[in-house]
């Protein structure tokens, strides 16, 4: 939360600082699903489908029933003071282009125009979270007739008992969450060049997290977890070496990556992470 935000409730206060954070995780997801499908454009248009369909399920299942709910209700107690009635409008268009993003994302007919799609939607959803945070969330603290606690839990409840498309259901179902089977990996493989079972690194997209802000660094990762399909791999990129990650991503879904690294330091650890 702002220093310079001031809630009417403690309670509220609380609510604000989980509002933004919870929409921090979100950008990071949004993050590692879009840099997974542009790296692998640039790489090999060829590996793009399964970045772009884990894209779309997780706006499918995450980011528009996010954008629902939040119309049914901190858009709505937002629109009834007068002075923010402008925003609120706009806030709204700006879903509707999101929405329409993912659409043109999902029905792209070529890699690069599916590459400018997610840069675009990701973008746009960037600018959509910092007015959000900076001025609805902000303005709804203030006001001492609100309280965002209360729009908040009804919120989540709202997304909670959303019921996913049939294409980001099975993308779901398929997919599960994604984590790393132990703490301390060892070293394994070679990366497929020798027909032991290995990923082929050459055609694996990258995610490279070194220039990501720290506060979006772990959900960038999960976010493009979330996008590796059975059978795939993912090469992570990191300032140094991700044990606390690892340790994060195993404690979500035991046993479903395999670890190999491929480089320690430096400047860079670039670990295969391999999903059974």
């Amino acid at each position: 939360m702002s220093a310079l935000t001031l809630a009417s409730a403690p309670e509220d206060a609380a609510a604000l600082e989980a509002a933004e954070a919870h929409h921090t995780h979100l950008v990071g997801q949004m993050a590692g699903h879009v840099g997974l499908l542009l790296t692998a454009a640039e790489s090999d248009p060829r590996t793009t489908d399964s970045p772009r369909t884990g894209l779309v399920a997780f706006c499918e299942r995450d980011l528009l029933p996010h954008a629902a709910a939040e119309e049914d209700t901190l858009y709505a107690a937002a629109h009834r003071i007068p002075e923010a009635r402008l925003l609120v409008e706009a806030l709204i268009g700006e879903h509707r282009r999101l929405a329409a993003l993912v659409d043109a994302l999902r029905d792209a007919p070529a890699p690069v125009a599916a590459a400018a799609d997610a840069r675009a939607l990701q973008v746009l959803f960037e600018e959509h979270v910092a007015k959000e945070n900076g001025m609805v969330l902000s303005l709804l603290a203030r006001e001492p007739d609100v309280s965002l606690a209360g729009l908040l839990g009804d919120m989540h409840g709202r997304v909670e008992h959303h019921t996913p498309t049939d294409g980001a259901a099975g993308a779901r179902e398929n997919q599960g969450d994604r984590t790393v089977n132990d703490q301390e990996p060892e070293e394994t493989g070679c990366g497929g060049t020798c027909g032991c079972g290995g990923a082929d690194e050459e055609t694996v997209p990258e995610l490279d997290v070194r220039q990501v802000p720290h506060a979006l660094r772990h959900a960038t990762v999960f976010g493009a977890l979330d996008a590796v399909p059975s059978g795939g791999a993912m090469v992570l990129v990191a300032p140094h070496d991700p044990l606390p990650l690892l340790a994060q991503i195993e404690g979500r879904a035991p046993g479903a990556f395999s670890v190999e690294y491929l480089q320690r330091g430096p400047e860079a650890w670039r670990l295969l992470l391999s999903h059974h």
